[in-house]
């Protein structure tokens, strides 16, 4: 016992000197600091703290789905082995995302399989799209984007968004989980569709047979589903199996949020963050437009070490305007070409921003992006970055068409029938609105191409008819005989021609 206390006062003595002594330099890390991965607690009463700087260590810790083993896995495994270069990039591309989903997923305390979903679902990519209208690397339907709040306007798409659609996502596999009870079924759910499984489920429950994923009846898609996660959680787990090589991805954020004080060009977020375009897209896939909406939103996602960079550079920023972009709500339908006056700006960029399409009318109430006036200092309402959408009606074409006048026409019948106004007819014809009509005089009428082909039809029809009865064609005749309506009309007018009235004959 004395020889134990004559080492402990020893002990102090010396720690004591170090505490002391100043003629040691002290030591800084090199590069940026790297958070510790979660202690992990053992049966000793201290914390054994167990770092690692590979993301990989720490997904393969966190697996906790039970293992598929069937012919289906190996299959997938074989596919993927045999296609290296495809892994690589897709190992790649998700670098940017895996630490926040891993996190995430830590977080809500669910097995880190999921984080390899993307490369299932989109190959980790957020621009990815499927012929069923799905986007986002998690590959989401717009109707249950809608359901999870992620919100789907002519701005900005959050189903491609990385926070917003990763947040959504997990909601969703979680709901799922909790309705089947296993992570199978959740995941042939998030597939399929919890409905499709749900029935499966009931339909070998009235036959007595078992209900787990591989009793099931589905479709060959969802059939592989799991298995392909199944394959690709073997390649992680021991890649050197497999022939292959995972690129090394940091244990470290790759990204970090930061707010805005304003609306601002997508160019101007890149320039001050000194990042390329590309690169930031990558980031914030979400946006549509070249523009942010700061009320909307107000974060953005920028590589970890050009986070400072950006906040100095925007503190800094005295060159003008934030924004060059803002948004004009459209007061009533009208013209592209309309639009584009109003707005001061080529009728062909215009279209270009906005993706309007040829032969359109902009709708009442349809939001547009246009250039902003260096005098406007208010950002675009949140209700409006929020909700804008842009609705479009056809633009009717008129043709130049002849049309004869029946017995007891004038030139309101004549209009009516047409559904044209009884000025504009007057007007071409360079009669008066009083005018009275002999049967068969032939008018000039500028009508819709469907109004325009029956109106032919009619009149060739009446020719052939007074053919066969007389011999030959007699449109002016006080006697000739036209035919009615075509029945397909209905009785109802043609939709009025925009884009004002042809030029006035000239006597």
């Amino acid at each position: 016992m004395k020889l134990l206390s004559t080492l402990l006062l020893t002990s102090a003595l010396i720690l004591t000197g170090c505490a002391t002594t100043s003629s040691v330099d002290p030591m800084y890390p090199n590069g940026p600091l790297k958070p510790l991965s979660q202690g992990k607690v053992g049966s000793s009463e201290v914390a054994e703290l167990e770092a690692t700087g590979d993301l990989w260590v720490r997904i393969r810790k966190g697996f906790a789905m039970p293992d598929l083993e069937q012919d289906l896995v190996q299959n997938q495994e074989q596919w993927y082995a045999a296609r290296p270069d495809y892994i690589q990039r897709m190992t790649e591309r998700s670098s940017k995302y895996l630490f926040h989903i891993v996190e995430e997923l830590e977080r809500r305390n669910m097995p880190t399989e999921l984080a390899l979903l993307p490369f299932i679902e989109s190959a980790f990519n957020p621009q990815a799209v499927s012929s069923a209208k799905a986007a986002g690397m998690w590959q989401f339907m717009p109707a249950t984007g809608t359901y999870f709040d992620l919100k789907q306007n002519v701005f900005r798409d959050d189903r491609r968004d990385v926070l917003a659609s990763t947040r959504a996502a997990l909601d969703y596999l979680q709901k799922l989980y909790n309705m089947f009870g296993d992570w199978h079924l959740a995941l042939a759910a998030y597939n399929w569709g919890e409905g499709s499984v749900g029935r499966a489920i009931k339909r070998n429950e009235k036959l007595g047979l078992p209900v787990s994923y591989l009793d099931l009846q589905m479709p060959a898609e969802t059939r592989n589903y799991v298995p392909k996660l199944q394959a690709v959680k073997n390649i992680v787990a021991e890649p050197e199996k497999f022939n292959t090589e995972l690129p090394i991805i940091e244990n470290h954020p790759y990204f970090q949020a930061l707010d805005l004080p304003h609306d601002i060009d997508v160019e101007l977020v890149a320039k001050l963050a000194d990042v390329s375009v590309k690169d930031f897209k990558a980031l914030n896939p979400s946006f549509h437009k070249p523009v942010i909406f700061a009320r909307a939103t107000p974060q953005v996602l920028l590589p970890w070490d050009n986070a400072k960079v950006f906040r100095r550079n925007l503190q800094a920023y005295s060159e003008g305007q934030f924004a060059s972009w803002t948004v004009w709500t459209v007061p009533t339908t009208i013209t592209v070409a309309e639009a584009a006056q109003r707005a001061g700006l080529g009728e062909a960029d215009l279209r270009a921003i906005n993706n309007i399409p040829p032969r359109m009318l902009i709708k009442a109430g349809s939001t547009l992006m246009v250039p902003r006036d260096a005098n406007v200092k208010t950002d675009v309402p949140g209700h409006v970055a929020d909700n804008g959408q842009i609705s479009f009606a056809p633009e009717v074409v008129t043709v130049r068409t002849t049309v004869k006048a029946r017995k007891r026409d004038t030139l309101v019948s004549v209009a009516s029938r047409y559904g044209i106004s009884v000025s504009n007819l007057a007007d071409w014809n360079d009669l008066k609105s009083t005018a009275s009509l002999r049967p068969g005089q032939s008018l000039i009428a500028y009508l819709p191409s469907r109004a325009a082909r029956s109106a032919r039809a009619e009149s060739s029809d009446s020719a052939a008819r007074n053919t066969r009865g007389g011999g030959k064609v007699a449109t002016t005749s006080k006697n000739a005989r036209t035919s009615a309506p075509p029945a397909s009309r209905g009785g109802k007018s043609e939709p009025k021609a925009r884009g004002g009235t042809p030029a006035k004959k000239r006597k």
